[in-house]
Parts: structure tokens; C-alpha cells; sequence
């Protein structure tokens, strides 16, 4: 799981020199933040039925804090890959064969590369924080 985070002490600094509107902003960058970050992973996901795409959802959870999740189990198989082709070196190194429901037949692979979508949308979107607050003076 990838955090974007601004400490609580940088917070009560800028309430501390409170300018009017200052932690609305704050809250707003909050919010465009996470839209940025699920709109980068769905623009970055890859489409076969939709489902990855259709699963990446965003939530504001107070004012100053949101989470923007992956619903579908195999997202993590799409970002860093399976079999021979995982990152790192990770995946299982010999073939296998699996029943596809969708093309009513058995497969055999070495296993998927990486496509990445959720990573390159958090570094998108951690630039963008951090850019933001410094634009506002935190």
C-alpha cells in the first residue's frame, strides 16, 4: 500500500498562521490529490472486460484524509507481473496450465508482464501533493 501523508505538526503550523481559507485548501489539494491519483490508474489500467479498471474507487474519509482503493484480487498480478516475468524475479519459473473459463479451454503460460498502473498513479500523484503544499506556503 503506497501513503501520501502530511504530518499532523505541519498542520497546526498552518492553523497556527491561520490565513483565511488556508485548511479549506488544504482539504481541497487533499481531495484533487486522490481524484488525481484514481484517475491516473484508471487512464494507466489495463482494459480487457473493464473489472481492474471499474474497481479503482476514491473516498474521502474526514477533510483532510482520503483513500483511493484497487477492488479486484489479481491488481497486484497486473502491476508487477506472474511467472517468468514478474518484477524481481519473483514469479514462478516454469510453465503451467489453467482452465480459461472465457475461452473455454486450458492454457498453458509462462506467466504475464508487468503493467504497471497503480504505482506511476501514486508517484502522479505524491508530486502533485507536495507541490501543492508547497504552493501553499507548507
Amino acid at each position: 500500500m503506497a501513503r501520501i501523508t502530511f504530518s499532523g505538526q505541519q498542520l497546526l503550523k498552518a492553523a497556527k498562521r491561520f490565513e483565511k481559507g488556508l485548511l479549506d485548501e488544504v482539504s481541497d489539494v487533499v481531495y484533487e490529490t486522490a481524484r488525481l491519483i484514481q484517475t491516473h490508474a484508471k487512464a494507466l489500467a489495463p482494459v480487457d472486460d473493464g473489472s481492474l479498471r471499474d474497481s479503482i474507487e476514491m473516498k474521502m474519509l474526514g477533510k483532510y484524509n482520503a483513500i483511493v482503493t484497487v477492488g479486484v484480487h489479481y491488481a497486484i498480478y497486473v502491476e508487477y507481473g506472474t511467472g517468468i516475468y514478474a518484477e524481481k524475479g519473483n514469479g514462478r519459473k516454469t510453465p503451467w496450465t489453467y482452465y480459461s473459463t472465457k475461452l473455454g479451454r486450458y492454457v498453458t503460460t509462462d506467466g504475464m508482464k508487468a503493467q504497471p498502473f497503480w504505482g506511476p498513479a501514486v508517484d502522479a500523484g505524491r508530486d502533485y501533493f507536495v507541490k501543492e503544499m508547497r504552493r501553499l506556503g507548507l
